[in-house]
């Protein structure tokens, strides 16, 4: 498997224009499946940590290297499953969320952990605030017009498909990086990590964003997050996602919040947005928008579905783009179940995230070595193409967890027990110097 994900690494870092860099591979693979999840994990870890360490180099730094612990990179990709708070482990659910048969002998996912995509799913069917209400409803009606009527009323759901109908759609490759206008070089002063001094904002979310974010902080990035009193968030899981980072509110609907994230954005070295494509472009915000502004930015958008497909505006969650993609309805036929099998983890939202902040780290090197505003994208569905393209093994045992990459802080939230960041930079382990913030705690300033 090693070889495989040592591969896998040096065609992502040749696809972005970035020279090879040593990997070394160790440890068992912990994430069962009959897709090759451990290798999307193992791979999108890589390829951070390995743009990482060129970085570094390029900045004065040692000669790059990296290395990951397979194990570890597995609890990584469950974090917040292996995360608490005073003890207690994290409500990942809200009670309507979840998958339910279909009038048609199908399935249809309905993601209701946000209450403005709960009460959607209640308008469109009709139906009382109860799973069984909810259940009957979808029983009446065929998976895809649940789903259709879902995203109509301004929700979020997934009808599960084979891989078929999916395989036919339009894409684009799994990490896009393209340069978008001329600026001068920006070489990083040497430093004692790879991405210090490098200031983030950071427009995202639940779990790819972030975790995209989070891993840029783990290697030295000052890290700001832009959230709203009005925007919903599942609580504990900001938490996880909140290592390394400050945050702070701005309502991008008023003039001031707009030129507060004007202000930031024009001395940022990276932007990372998780917003449907076009909502930031109408708030003026868009990439020719902010290229006017920072000739020098690098920007990553993080998607739910590729831009270049015909679901490019669809909303999505890693558990819907399971089941639309035909990842879910493999692992049901496979493990002989009557219902939707998903996989051993929020594998696409973990490996998403690993790989914008690759996407990001590359366009820090190219800036330093080239200048110019450059411009990533990723999604969840291009990084369900990619593991499915990787084939198929017998699922093999999952391994406990190593009580040894797990720490713990005390917080004014409690004491939170968290995975520590996975991979080895040129030696370097990386590790975040802020614990998690109170919400909206910050100034919009960097420090």
């Amino acid at each position: 498997m090693g070889s495989v994900i040592e591969e896998s690494v040096a065609g992502l870092l040749g696809d972005v224009g970035i020279a090879a860099v040593p990997l070394e591979v160790t440890g068992k693979a912990g994430l069962p499946s009959v897709f090759r999840v451990d290798v999307m994990a193992g791979a999108s870890v890589g390829a951070a940590t390995a743009a990482a360490a060129r970085l570094w180099q390029a900045r004065g730094g040692p000669a790059a290297r990296a290395s990951i612990d397979l194990g570890h990179v597995g609890m990584a990709f469950v974090s917040e499953r292996l995360f608490k708070v005073a003890g207690s482990e994290l409500d990942l659910w809200a009670d309507l969320s979840g998958d339910y048969a279909t009038g048609d002998g199908g399935w249809v996912r309905l993601h209701c952990n946000f209450d403005h995509h709960r009460d959607a799913v209640l308008r469109a069917l009709l139906t009382a605030p109860t799973r069984d209400s909810v259940a009957a409803a979808c029983g009446l009606m065929p998976a895809v017009a649940v789903e259709e009527a879902v995203l109509a009323a301004g929700g979020a759901a997934g009808a599960l498909r084979t891989r078929s109908p999916w395989a036919g759609f339009p894409h684009g490759p799994l990490v896009r990086l393209t340069r978008t206008g001329e600026g001068p070089v920006v070489p990083l002063a040497p430093a004692a990590r790879p991405l210090e001094g490098v200031r983030v904002l950071d427009l995202t979310r639940v779990i790819a964003g972030p975790v995209a974010t989070r891993t840029l902080a783990a290697h030295g990035a000052q890290v700001l997050r832009i959230g709203a009193a009005h925007v919903p968030e599942v609580p504990g899981l900001v938490l996880d996602m909140g290592f390394g980072k400050r945050s702070c509110h701005l309502d991008l609907r008023s003039a001031e919040g707009r030129a507060a994230l004007r202000e930031l954005a024009a001395t940022a070295d990276v932007l990372i947005q998780g917003y449907r494509p076009g909502a930031l472009s109408g708030l003026g915000f868009g990439r020719d928008d902010l290229k006017a502004l920072n000739p020098s930015l690098v920007t990553v958008d993080v998607s739910a579905y590729e831009p270049e497909g015909p679901w490019a505006g669809r909303r999505g969650f890693d558990s819907l783009v399971q089941m639309t993609t035909g990842i879910a309805e493999e692992g049901m036929r496979f493990a002989g179940s009557d219902r939707p099998v998903p996989l051993p983890c929020q594998g696409l939202d973990h490996a998403t995230g690993y790989l914008g902040a690759f996407a990001a780290i590359s366009g820090l090197v190219h800036r330093a070595e080239s200048g110019g505003s450059w411009h990533g994208s990723v999604s969840l569905a291009g990084t369900a193409r990619w593991l499915d393209s990787l084939g198929r093994v017998t699922p093999g045992a999952g391994q406990d967890p190593d009580d040894d990459l797990i720490a713990a802080v005390n917080t004014p939230h409690g004491v939170l027990s968290f995975v520590l960041p996975p991979g080895t930079a040129s030696g370097l382990l990386p590790s975040w110097d802020l614990a998690p913030a109170i919400d909206g705690s910050a100034l919009p300033v960097w420090i």
